[in-house]
């Protein structure tokens, strides 16, 4: 699908939509717990239906209706093979590695597009180390048998926290305590703190510093019912909407999250948005930004919309610590310059990051790369620009925000199919 977004005034009000971030953990750590949960999440996406899907076929029984999730949970071991359609999520899939290998028995795991091209090392490496048995590393469909086995995990933090996020959920359900050693700096070490949030929530409370996790055995005990918190990551775009085209106000956030992405707020008045908040209300009127420098090592996923912010920005914007958007859904260092570029801003590529020199934004087409960052990022970037712009491969906003686009018109803005 590709979409002509034409320059609007856009402003109005808009509730965030539910963190696939927490969703996913959420249901796994439901699907493990000793009794059924209620998870309310409002929304879904490609990604919470992969883990879904892949939950019931270990065995959890998953049922929905108008955004109210009944979990109940694994009850035996399943028999396998199981398929696990992991379809695009690296979440799903490197969350339910270990979570496979820790429940035992047999599984196969299916991914589609870039994902399979995305690195399972030095996970796979230490599931193999402790009693998993793998197909060849990168070979899919993955197949996975055994049953995992406690004792010391070792990884290097650079990475992908999600592995890091994966080992934490398993382990718990192991028969004796293990420990996970993070070699280097972790980087995105929000979305640990995040996957503790929410283990916390279901009684299980490892003990996490800034180089070591210890896990000891403990069940799962479900909360009764759990409300999926607004997501900041998504609330992002609406956010720097706001800053470059009108005022919007955001509500459903909560302050006290553990989601990095929160960071936002901080980075766009530190630009000099011009943005307010009142309880869980976020106000950003349109105003003039100047260039910042941003170490994204622990947001990455706000890079492509903060690139927006930085066209938009009087001065250079320096962005750093981003090296891992290479390995995402495209190479997001990459198909960030190029959609800055079809849009005639002026930007250079370091080897972790970029510096991008604002202006205005002009008409132009700009690929999607099959990326729901960049289809976004390239729609916000268009609102206040010098014409029209073009968004090839725009249903990738599927991924994680399919009402993408209609929320866009709630605010004033036009997308038209060409």
């Amino acid at each position: 699908m590709n979409l002509k977004i034409s320059p609007a005034p856009i402003g109005g009000n808009l509730r965030a939509i539910a963190s696939k971030s927490y969703m996913h953990r959420a249901l796994i750590c439901a699907s493990l717990a000793d009794k059924p949960t209620v998870l309310f999440c409002p929304e879904s996406n490609r990604d919470i239906i992969a883990t879904a899907e892949c939950m019931r076929a270990l065995g959890a029984h998953i049922t929905e209706d108008n955004g109210r999730y009944t979990v109940c949970p694994i009850s035996k071991s399943h028999s396998g093979p199981v398929v696990l359609p992991c379809n695009e999520s690296g979440s799903t899939l490197r969350f339910l590695l270990p979570v496979a290998a820790a429940l035992g028995g047999s599984a196969v795991f299916h991914v589609r597009g870039r994902l399979s091209a995305r690195p399972l090392s030095p996970l796979y490496e230490q599931l193999v180390a402790h009693g998993a048995v793998m197909s060849p590393n990168g070979v899919f469909p993955l197949s996975l048998e055994g049953k995992l086995q406690s004792g010391v995990f070792s990884l290097g933090g650079s990475v992908s926290s999600q592995f890091f996020t994966g080992l934490l959920l398993a382990l718990p359900i192991l028969d004796e305590s293990s420990t996970v050693l993070v070699e280097g700096t972790l980087e995105s070490a929000p979305y640990v703190r995040l996957t503790e949030s929410v283990m916390n929530r279901f009684g299980v409370f490892p003990a996490v510093t800034e180089n070591r996790m210890e896990i000891t055995p403990a069940p799962y005990r479900s909360p009764g019912t759990l409300d999926v918190e607004g997501d900041w990551s998504n609330a992002a775009f609406w956010l720097v909407a706001g800053a470059v085209g009108g005022g919007i106000t955001m509500t459903g956030l909560q302050h006290d999250s553990c989601q990095g992405d929160k960071e936002i707020v901080g980075l766009l008045k530190r630009m000099g948005a011009d943005i307010r908040t009142d309880g869980d209300r976020i106000t950003v009127k349109k105003s003039a930004l100047h260039g910042i420098e941003i170490d994204a090592k622990d947001i990455p996923d706000l890079v492509p919309i903060l690139s927006v912010a930085a066209a938009y920005a009087q001065g250079e914007t320096v962005i750093r610590g981003a090296s891992r958007l290479r390995l995402k859904e495209s190479d997001r260092i990459s198909s960030v310059l190029q959609m800055l570029r079809a849009l005639g801003i002026e930007c250079a590529e370091m080897s972790d990051g970029m510096i991008i020199k604002g202006g205005t934004p002009k008409s132009g087409v700009v690929d999607a790369c099959n990326d729901h960052r960049i289809a976004m990022s390239a729609t916000i970037a268009a609102i206040s620009c010098a014409g029209d712009v073009t968004v090839l491969g725009a249903e990738a906003v599927n991924k994680s925000y399919p009402a993408f686009f209609e929320h866009l018109a709630l605010l004033g803005g036009e997308a038209i199919e060409v």
